[in-house]
């Protein structure tokens, strides 16, 4: 796991921990916590305040990013090696969907990315080794995506292998749900161009269950989630057809926290 990955972690299960401690749980200068956190802030996963790095509050995607990034990473790699170079693809909006932009972006040689979602073609607008093609349609301001008929238009110019999408949760008998009515009906229009979905989800959207149908399981070819999901959910995928893949945790560097170091932290203490 990069150090950003790990600062994201450490501040998402504490809500609140202060330069010296990241500093020294790190194995890096101060200097080099400042700069990082600085490049977090600008994205938008997290702000500064007094010494300390906070999580954002709020309803934004930055912030929903920022809830369980280190398992949402963790999907977004283990997606990304399904994807070939030279490959185009479709991606929908979502914080694990951005996690994987950035991600196949860094990883992959000349990728094409089709999109909805402003909030992803802005977040790896850095990159040369991704082209972008973002839909029209509809903007809605707060998930920042396209929707509506001149979108489901557009989309019918291209056909892909791949599409990825989220969700907002699972019911055993209608599949994969949402909350919004417009921007579920995107993934049924992606639905119609894809020859395989891939649903992207950490664990905890199985206990959930949103107000408007996805799509149901006849229609997914593979979910990627993390290791928490329930071996039921999983023999009930299966037997439906479904593909489950999980993102595994990395193997730990020599100067990466250790576990002691850790559980102290956790505890609110500084290893000695």
């Amino acid at each position: 796991m990069e150090r950003l990955d790990k600062i994201i972690q450490l501040v998402s299960q504490h809500e609140k921990i202060d330069v010296n401690s990241l500093a020294e749980q790190l194995d890096v200068s101060k200097v080099t916590i400042r700069k990082d956190l600085d490049k977090l802030e600008s994205k938008g996963l997290l702000r500064r305040e007094h010494g300390y790095a906070v999580l954002n509050s709020g309803d934004d995607l930055n912030i929903r990013m920022s809830f369980r990034y280190d398992v949402k990473k963790r999907i977004a790699k283990e997606a990304a090696n399904l994807i070939a170079d030279n490959e185009t693809i479709m991606i929908e909006s979502g914080s694990t969907c951005a996690l994987l932009a950035e991600e196949i972006c860094k990883t992959k040689r000349n990728v094409t990315i089709i999109t909805n979602s402003y909030f992803i073609a802005n977040y790896v607008r850095q990159y040369d080794s991704c082209q972008i093609i973002l839909l029209g349609g509809e903007f809605q301001k707060d998930s920042q995506v396209t929707v509506g008929p001149l979108l489901h238009k557009m989309i019918q110019f291209f056909h892909v292998d791949k599409a990825f999408v989220g969700t907002d949760g699972y019911d055993s008998e209608h599949g994969f749900t949402g909350k919004n009515l417009m921007r579920s009906e995107v993934v049924q229009y992606m639905s119609d161009v894809a020859e395989n979905m891939i649903v992207l989800t950490d664990s905890s959207k199985f206990t959930k269950r949103g107000t408007v149908r996805r799509f149901g399981l006849s229609q997914v070819a593979q979910v990627i989630t993390d290791t928490s999901i329930s071996e039921d959910l999983v023999k009930e995928l299966e037997n439906a057809r479904v593909t489950v893949r999980r993102g595994q945790y990395e193997a730990r560097k020599k100067k990466a926290v250790g576990k002691n170091s850790l559980s102290l932290l956790r505890r609110g203490e500084k290893p000695s």
